[in-house]
């Protein structure tokens, strides 16, 4: 049976060493590989769960450490390993550093063997930290950034212990001595990588904090020598059909049932939905949503991975790894780069050392650090973080206002969108109707047909018949009302009843009064003895904010379309009342999918619709967009799904993301490309040395990191 794998990777810190392990692990004949070196992790389908130990062991044989959530976990707060190395390198670096630069070479602290002795540490943790990861990667054909920085500190090493050896002249020797150039270069690299780590941890807050949001602690009811008794009990442990206790201020566990009590609960962390709702028995309620007030039992009815929370959490998580097409241009860069900036290096020593300088001396020595300075400046970091850590920002931010998007293709793709197709009801509409006009035959009053209708629609299920009552219930006085009895409902007819004076009254669909009348444009029709005494004409409740969006949307030359099953005339008066530009109405779901074939064709478009009879146009368009509630999620046939399906204005908030996601993704990929074609070019005439060039390599990463934060407060327009 294939598994879902996901495991902990640390000493990951670049797109290459990502790379390294995606190819290492395809090797092994893993599928479904995907290795993000931002959130450390490598997800894969394993068919035999006895090869995992193997496959661990190979990932750790090219340089990598596995852990599992647990060490993760513990180590959350602490010190990282990078952390640790780079301190621990420091005061050596600022030793050698200072003593080279503001000290006489006669100086105790200049001798060789002191500079040797004190650069020792150094280098040694160097070769730990780079040299390990880089001869892994060389062993996977996928060469990553630490084989350029361990080359170049390497170098920088070795050339100065030739020196030392060779050379026994003071003066001639401190030509040679770049023992403070390799302890730069891998202290400063090493500070690039704890900026790096904890920059990428900003980018990835999304994931933290709805993994935050889950219960670590539940109240359990169950019976104990017949007394009831209350305990604690972890989530993980909570068992489906449990009945648990939930009082003011506590976090809902798990999805359940209230089966007593009442309260009002905060949803806004799943839903988005600011407003808290009121639930009582029978309601069901959402794991990590808080009670503000009251208290209440329930049932547990999805528990561990089966939450509405946690599937959200894998949504994102797996939104995450999808790459967008954009990207794809950096992967491929990313893939040839080391190998690229190794020629460039090698060319750089040649024409310097052969063209350039005609000092034999100065030659080797200026060729050496020129050299150095390409490998140490060169950044593939940044082109291989511009991409993702924007999609996670952006998919993150959507994520905190109800908005699930999956993927980053989604995001490129939604940000071009020129037409954006709408489904009518429960879409646009609420789904509850509400009573436009009544008209009367016979003398019938108006007051005497809503009192027929409260009491024969009370007994049926209808959607329709729920409206009514609902809005009957809150205007409709008490006492005098028509007494019925034998009342019965007939599916695809109505509702028919008697009163005392043995008069049958009957409401339902034109079906009822089709051999009394020809106008079947009303919505309910009701019929007295076999007699037409009223028609009825309901109108669908227009959605939250609907007009502003279709306004917003206009704004932003993005045009609009109806799309629906519904008739005619109320399709062309909704699209009216909102501005639509075209409408098509009284549509199959077979004839829904043939339109929105041909507008794809035409242009970009989106569909809006209720993912589940739309569930084919969804899929044909080019982002299908499902408007449901939390515990709906119609995730196989849209791209996005919108949490808070009650006021369309998130959708305007889904656009202007996926927008501005691609916009930093731009910025990104530009400062990247923009860097590397600058920097090596200097670092190739000996404008920078290696230390500064090993500064500039670490701080483009964050500049490209800082950008895709920004994305997070950023405002929108």
């Amino acid at each position: 049976m294939d598994t879902n794998i996901t495991l902990h990777v640390e000493g990951m810190d670049c797109a290459s060493c990502a790379m390294g392990i995606t190819k290492n692990l395809q090797k092994n004949g893993m599928e479904n590989v995907f290795v993000d070196y931002a959130t450390g992790e490598a997800t894969f389908l394993l068919k035999d769960k006895s090869k995992l130990q193997t496959i661990i062991d190979g990932i750790q044989g090219i340089g990598y450490k596995v852990v599992d959530s647990k060490y993760r976990e513990e180590q959350e707060g602490k010190l990282s390993p990078i952390e640790k190395r780079f301190y621990f390198t420091l005061p050596f670096t600022v030793v050698l550093f200072f003593g080279h630069m503001f000290l006489p070479h006669d100086f105790t602290l200049n001798q060789p063997y002191i500079q040797l002795i004190i650069c020792l540490p150094v280098f040694i943790i160097g070769i730990l930290q780079f040299g390990k990861s880089a001869w892994g990667s060389l062993k996977t054909g996928v060469p990553n950034m630490d084989v350029l920085i361990f080359i170049g500190s390497a170098s920088a090493f070795i050339y100065s212990i030739i020196g030392m050896v060779i050379y026994k002249d003071a003066h001639m020797v401190h030509s040679y001595m770049f023992f403070e150039t390799n302890a730069t270069i891998i202290t400063l690299v090493l500070l690039g990588n704890v900026f790096e780590h904890r920059s990428v941890k900003q980018t990835t807050t999304a994931i933290r904090e709805l993994t935050a949001i889950q219960v670590t602690k539940a109240k359990i009811v169950s019976l104990q020598f017949g007394k009831e008794v209350i305990s604690d009990i972890d989530y993980k442990d909570i068992h489906v059909g449990a009945i648990l206790q939930v009082n003011t201020g506590d976090k809902i566990a798990v999805d359940g049932e209230i089966i007593s009590g009442e309260a009002t609960i905060d949803e806004s962390m799943i839903t988005g939905e600011s407003i808290p709702v009121e639930k009582t028995n029978s309601h069901k309620v959402i794991g990590g949503t808080i009670v503000v007030n009251g208290s209440l039992r329930m049932r547990a009815e999805s528990v561990g991975n089966e939450t509405v929370l946690a599937k959200i959490i894998e949504l994102v998580k797996k939104a995450q790894q999808n790459k967008p097409n954009i990207q794809k241009l950096g992967d491929k860069i990313s893939a040839i780069f080391v190998p690229a900036v190794l020629v460039i290096s090698i060319l750089t020593f040649v024409i310097n050392y052969f063209f350039v300088h005609f000092d034999p001396a100065i030659a080797l020595r200026e060729s050496v650090m020129r050299s150095i300075a390409v490998m140490v400046i060169s950044c593939p970091c940044a082109m291989g973080l511009a991409t993702p850590t924007a999609v996670m920002v952006g998919i993150g931010r959507a994520a905190k206002k109800g908005i699930l998007i999956k993927g980053g293709s989604t995001l490129e793709e939604f940000a071009k969108i020129k037409n954006i197709v709408f489904d009518k009801t429960g879409t646009l509409t609420t789904g509850n109707f509400k009573i436009k006009n009544i008209t009367t035959y016979d003398g019938l009053k108006e007051d005497e047909v809503k009192d027929i209708l409260f009491q024969l629609e009370q007994h049926s299920s209808h959607p329709i018949a729920k409206s009514i009552v609902a809005e009957l219930s809150l205007s409709f006085e008490k006492g005098n009302k028509l007494v019925l009895k034998n009342i019965k409902e007939e599916k695809g007819l109505g509702v028919s009843g008697n009163d005392e004076m043995s008069n049958t009254y009957h409401i339902g669909s034109y079906k009822i009064a089709s051999h009394l009348t020809l106008s079947n444009m009303h919505s309910v029709y009701v019929v007295k003895n076999n007699m037409l005494v009223a028609t009825v004409d309901l109108e669908d409740e227009i959605k939250t904010n609907a007009k502003q969006l279709i306004v917003d949307l206009h704004k932003r030359g993005i045009s609009t379309t109806l799309l629906s099953g519904d008739n005619q005339i109320k399709c062309e008066a909704l699209a009216q009342k909102l501005s639509i530009d075209k409408v098509y109405s009284e549509q199959l779901p077979s004839q829904k999918l043939e339109v929105i074939d041909k507008l794809v064709k035409e242009e970009p478009t989106a569909m809006v619709g209720d993912g589940v009879n739309d569930a084919p146009a969804l899929s044909k368009a080019t982002v299908g967009i499902s408007l449901s509630n939390a515990t709906q999620i119609a995730i196989q046939s849209a791209q996005i799904i919108l949490l808070k399906s009650n006021d369309l204005s998130i959708l305007t908030d889904a656009q202007l993301i996926s927008k501005h996601t691609l916009i930093t993704i731009k910025q990104n990929l530009f400062w990247a490309f923009f860097y590397n074609i600058i920097a090596i070019p200097v670092a190739a005439m000996g404008l920078l040395s290696p230390a500064f060039g090993a500064l500039t390599m670490a701080l483009s990463d964050v500049i490209v990191i800082g950008n895709s934060i920004r994305l997070k407060t950023k405002k929108l327009s």
